[in-house]
């Protein structure tokens, strides 16, 4: 029997202890389960083709991706699916991890790739660690494109996507992000800028459109790994690996804020793991499709909310911490239950372990007509383990698929 049979037939036979009757010692559940699941995640990341995760089933399976770079634009699904990042443009090779000017950057930066007017499609010379000294005010119609080469954004100020449309941020790392501001910063060309002290998100979107996310690392930082705000639509989160952080992903400004009522995102195929405590996401007024997510570790809860978002759980897998008090999946904040009975939560096809719960609330119907806008079908929770083995950046060498 293979490692990843076994681990099916072991969370199937967990799954029913936890429908049927109550676990007798939880933590042996937890750490077999914890322990395949590790031991066969990078693994599992080797099977390019025909894992059922369409994006990756989309692209991977072409050992000539290096000289069809721009092939994956065509791979975007969920909300995010018409994020056209810089295809059509010319490819732009970061040579310079250094030397980061956020008013007159060099050439062969990334900042001076991510704020040139025209459709750019940015790749890496070789590895490299980018410290930033202000955050990095991407341009529309670009693709950060980390596939080749290992490339880390950290220990600095790190991404914002501003008033940006058509973007894709893909393998790369961003980790340790921190605070930075008061300074003027260069957004294009012709125009730089005064802006005021950020949060130290590793990827900040206001007022963003059209964002796709992919096999990305983040961890540690100052604020959120990923926060959209202030009116931000059309945006996916997909075959990203986060770890080790407080408030993991906020979507929504405030409650007081009803622009962001048209905000749309879909959170597909991630693997939220070690170390990490809440917001996965935390939602506020818009809609939110959350899809076939592998969740081993939380410490308060995994999703939560106010404001009434609609919120649509399909075919995750939820492994519960190994204590008593939190195995409940969400959290509706800021309001009685009296209000937040009516907020349209809904799970579908999740798989729940070691006494994980979903508590849902309003109507089935509303949650499921937005998922169906969505373009994305959720596949069998049992499948999680193969769809998100590749989480994060991958290993990408010329010549062979990735």
């Amino acid at each position: 029997m293979s490692a990843f049979s076994f681990l099916l037939l072991l969370i199937s036979a967990s799954s029913i202890l936890v429908s049927s009757s109550p676990l007798q010692d939880p933590a042996i559940v937890v750490q077999d389960v914890q322990e395949k699941i590790n031991s066969s995640r990078r693994n599992l990341g080797y099977l390019s083709c025909s894992t059922g995760n369409p994006i990756d089933d989309c692209w991977r399976c072409n050992s000539n991706w290096e000289s069809h770079r721009q092939q994956l634009a065509d791979c975007a699904i969920g909300f995010g699916k018409n994020a056209a990042g810089g295809r059509g443009g010319r490819i732009y090779v970061v040579t310079d991890p250094g030397n980061d000017d956020p008013v007159n950057p060099r050439p062969g930066t990334l900042r001076h790739a991510a704020i040139q007017s025209e459709p750019l499609w940015i790749i890496f010379k070789s590895d490299m660690v980018i410290r930033l000294r202000q955050e990095l005010v991407m341009n529309s119609h670009k693709t950060i494109d980390g596939r080749g080469a290992s490339v880390h954004v950290a220990e600095g100020p790190c991404i914002a996507i501003h008033h940006a449309t058509n973007i894709i941020i893909h393998g790369i790392h961003i980790h340790d992000c921190k605070k930075a501001g008061n300074a003027n910063i260069r957004d294009s060309p012709t125009h730089s800028g005064w802006w005021e002290e950020s949060d130290g998100d590793g990827i900040s979107i206001f007022g963003g459109r059209d964002v796709w996310i992919d096999h990305c690392s983040l961890s540690n930082c100052n604020d959120g790994l990923i926060d959209a705000i202030h009116g931000s639509t059309a945006i996916t989160i997909s075959n990203s690996y986060f770890t080790h952080h407080d408030k993991v992903m906020l979507l929504g400004h405030s409650d007081a804020f009803v622009q962001d009522k048209s905000m749309q995102v879909t959170i597909a195929f991630n693997h939220f793991g070690e170390g990490l405590v809440q917001r996965m996401p935390r939602c506020r007024h818009g809609y939110f499709h959350v899809v076939n997510n592998d969740y081993t570790h939380w410490e308060m809860y995994a999703i939560g909310g106010s404001a009434s978002p609609t919120i649509y759980s399909q075919g995750n897998r939820f492994l519960a911490p190994n204590n008593r008090v939190r195995k409940e999946v969400t959290k509706h904040e800021d309001a009685p239950e009296s209000e937040w009975r009516g907020w349209n939560w809904r799970s579908e096809g999740d798989l729940m372990l070691n006494g994980a719960y979903f508590r849902q609330s309003g109507h089935a119907g509303a949650s499921s007509a937005y998922a169906r806008a969505s373009s994305l079908s959720a596949r069998p929770s049992s499948l999680v383990g193969s769809m998100t083995g590749a989480s994060g950046p991958l290993s990408c060498k010329k010549g062979s698929h990735c």
